[in-house]
C-alpha cells in the first residue's frame, strides 16, 4: 500500500480512490467484458442500445462495440481486435470462417436495402423492383450517386448491383458518381445536401433524421435481401479471444430471449430488423 500511495502522490482524491478501487477488483471481474467488430448500422440504427443492455444484465458481461463498415469490421477481427464478428455481408463472413479466422458463422437478423432518391427523382425509378435496372437508370441520367465508397457491406452490395447492372463505376462513373469514404448516416447526408440517390439500409434509413428532399423510391428486389451474421474469431488463430463470453454472446443473440429482443425493437413505429437464426432465406 505504501508502493501505492507514494506512486499516487499529488493525484486527486477521488481519481485516487478509483485506483484503489481498480486495484482492489478481482481480475476475473475486471475482464468481464468482450469486444464486437461490428457495422455503422447496428450501432447507428440504435439496435444495439436496444438490445445490448438485456444481454449485459443477464449474462454479467460487458459488450464494448467497435462500429465500422463491414470490411473494417473483419480486418479489426483478422488481427484479433475483436473476440466477436457482427457484420452483413455473407461472402464476406463465409470468407471469414473458411480462411480460418472465425470458428462458425450464425445466422442472426436480416432487413433490406433500398434506393433513396430526390423527390423530383430525374432518373425515373420510383416504383422499380428490380435494383439493378433502376441503378442504370441512374447511370444513364448522370443523376448524382452518393456511394459510401468503405467497403462496407452497403458498399459492397452496391458494387454488386452495379455489375449486375453492367456499369462500372470506376471507368464510368464520371462526376455524377461520388464516394464518401464514409459511414451511412454521413452518406445519407451528403445525399439529402445534394439530391443525390443512394443505396441505403433500411434500418438507418428509418432511423435517418435529415431527409430533405430525400424519398424512399425502390425496395422490394430480392437483390437487396440484407441477412446478418455473427461469428466468434477463432481462438487458434489469437489465444487472447474470450472464446468462452463471445460464444456466451452468440448463442444468447440466437436464442429465443435475443431473437426476442430483436424483433422488439421498433422506431417510429416500424420493425427495423427480422430475427432469423434458423437461416438467411
Amino acid at each position: 500500500m505504501q508502493a501505492v500511495k507514494r506512486t499516487m502522490a499529488g493525484v486527486p482524491g477521488a481519481v485516487f480512490m478509483a485506483a484503489l478501487v481498480a486495484l482492489s477488483m478481482p481480475v476475473h471481474a475486471q475482464d468481464q467484458y468482450i469486444t464486437v467488430a461490428s457495422t455503422t448500422s447496428t450501432e447507428a440504427s440504435g439496435l444495439f442500445g436496444h438490445i445490448l443492455p438485456e444481454f449485459e444484465e443477464e449474462a454479467g458481461i460487458e459488450v464494448r462495440v467497435v462500429a465500422v463498415g463491414t470490411g473494417q469490421a473483419i480486418e479489426v477481427a483478422k488481427r484479433g481486435d475483436a473476440d466477436v464478428l457482427f457484420v452483413h455481408h455473407k461472402p464476406s463472413e463465409e470468407a471469414f470462417v473458411e480462411n480460418g479466422f472465425g470458428v462458425k458463422r450464425h445466422p442472426v437478423m436480416y432487413n433490406d436495402f433500398i434506393i433513396v432518391g430526390p423527390g423530383d427523382d430525374p432518373a425515373g425509378v420510383e416504383g422499380m423492383e428490380n435494383a439493378p435496372a433502376a441503378l442504370a437508370e441512374i447511370a444513364e441520367a448522370e443523376a448524382p450517386f452518393a456511394s459510401r465508397g468503405d467497403d462496407s457491406g452497403t458498399h459492397k452490395k452496391e458494387l454488386g448491383l452495379w455489375d449486375k447492372a453492367g456499369i462500372d463505376v470506376a471507368e464510368e462513373g464520371g462526376s455524377w458518381y461520388r464516394e464518401t469514404g464514409a459511414g451511412m448516416g454521413r452518406t445519407l447526408n451528403t445525399a439529402a445536401g445534394m439530391n443525390a440517390y443512394a443505396l441505403a439500409d433500411r434500418g438507418t434509413w428509418i432511423s435517418f433524421d435529415n431527409r430533405q428532399d430525400l424519398e424512399l423510391l425502390v425496395e422490394g428486389d430480392p437483390d437487396l435481401f440484407n441477412p446478418y451474421g455473427v461469428m466468434l474469431v477463432n481462438p487458434e488463430k489469437h489465444g487472447h479471444v474470450k472464446a468462452e463470453m463471445g460464444q456466451q454472446f452468440i448463442d444468447w443473440l440466437t436464442s429465443e430471449d435475443g431473437q426476442d429482443a430483436i424483433a422488439s425493437y421498433r422506431l417510429r413505429g416500424q420493425q427495423l430488423f427480422m430475427p432469423n437464426a434458423g437461416g438467411d432465406n
